[in-house]
């Protein structure tokens, strides 16, 4: 009879996605991303800091949807440093480093862990707050995983995160509070990532 051993450290409660889960096996180029969003949902769904759950933040206004998935990376915070690499910025957002990740094949479940080779990113300013969207790759993708900076990526796939983050906030009548300042490549996204883990480590001292 097999022992819980044998599956070496478990726990008895799910570990929470932002605190409990590895950043990746190697960052900050190789990350794990916890998806809270598909290209599937027009739903606008968010962690729970508190219980590590997902719940729904929002039914989503317009009709554009997510064109990758969306989510974020554990053990990550937008703090002083992320702050201080988006000069326009006034603080960081206070929450784990957003992410999305491209996949040829259409995954269409949340609530799951993919692996994500970073390859760029956004650098998005959302009511003064940085908010970083780091562009990735899903690892061994047999279309995207090659890519290795933003670059390498048709720039059609990147105007389209940035049309769905300009716009999944927009109230009609009412002036957008958020702007990308920049489209960035590999070697500042793992400035971002470097500073969002360092921010983390910060915060949640352990």
């Amino acid at each position: 009879m097999r022992s819980r051993e044998d599956f070496g450290s478990v726990s008895r409660f799910r570990p929470h996605p932002w605190h409990g889960l590895e950043i990746g096996p190697e960052p900050p180029g190789i990350l794990n991303a916890y998806i809270e969003i598909t290209p599937f949902d027009l739903m606008k769904y968010e962690v729970d800091k508190v219980s590590g759950y997902l719940r729904v933040d929002r039914p989503q206004r317009s009709s554009a949807q997510p064109p990758t998935l969306y989510g974020f990376v554990p053990r990550t915070y937008c703090g002083e440093r992320v702050r201080k690499l988006a000069p326009k910025a006034k603080r960081g957002d206070g929450d784990p480093l957003d992410i999305c990740v491209l996949s040829e094949r259409a995954i269409s479940r949340n609530e799951i862990i993919v692996r994500g080779r970073v390859i760029g990113g956004l650098q998005m300013i959302d009511d003064g707050e940085a908010d970083d969207k780091i562009i990735s790759v899903l690892e061994n993708d047999y279309i995207w995983g090659g890519a290795r900076t933003v670059s390498d990526v048709p720039s059609v796939l990147v105007e389209r995160l940035q049309h769905y983050f300009l716009t999944y906030k927009l109230v009609p009548g009412q002036r957008s509070a958020a702007r990308i300042a920049k489209v960035y490549g590999r070697a500042h996204a793992l400035k971002v990532v470097r500073a969002a883990i360092a921010d983390y480590h910060d915060n949640f001292p352990l």
